[in-house]
């Protein structure tokens, strides 16, 4: 193992006294940019935001339409409550009018008499 380090040590040291005698520097590392420069740490990164940008976009649209849908079902649920209560209402209204009394009394605040009964129109009443 020694001599493998060595002889790479030898061919690494022939080779800057190559340079050194051509004249040339040994080329700098320049930290993750390639030969023309570009930056592929920065490229990666902004690619990564533009696609979780594009992803975000993407969830728009059925948050809005689950935010409408839900406030729709709310108005919904509201209405049907109202609904509810009103079919409450009349159904108690029709157990009322089953009762004779309470549809005679109906009848009579719809103008109408009895058989036999005798009809007087009161005109022409003082106004309070």
């Amino acid at each position: 193992m020694a001599q493998a380090i060595s002889a790479s040590a030898q061919r690494a040291a022939a080779r800057r006294r190559q340079r050194a005698a051509a004249g040339t520097r040994p080329r700098k590392r320049t930290g993750g940019r390639g030969p023309s420069g570009i930056r592929w740490d920065r490229v990666a990164r902004t690619a990564l935001l533009a696609t979780l940008g594009v992803v975000l976009l993407l969830y728009i649209s059925p948050l809005h339409r689950w935010l409408t849908q839900r406030n729709l079902a709310a108005q919904e649920t509201q209405q049907l409550h109202q609904l509810q209560q009103q079919n409450k209402q009349l159904r108690s209204h029709i157990a009322k009018l089953h009762d004779p009394t309470a549809l005679e009394a109906e009848a009579r605040k719809l103008g109408m008499v009895r058989r036999g009964e005798r009809e007087y129109v009161v005109q022409n009443l003082p106004r309070r």
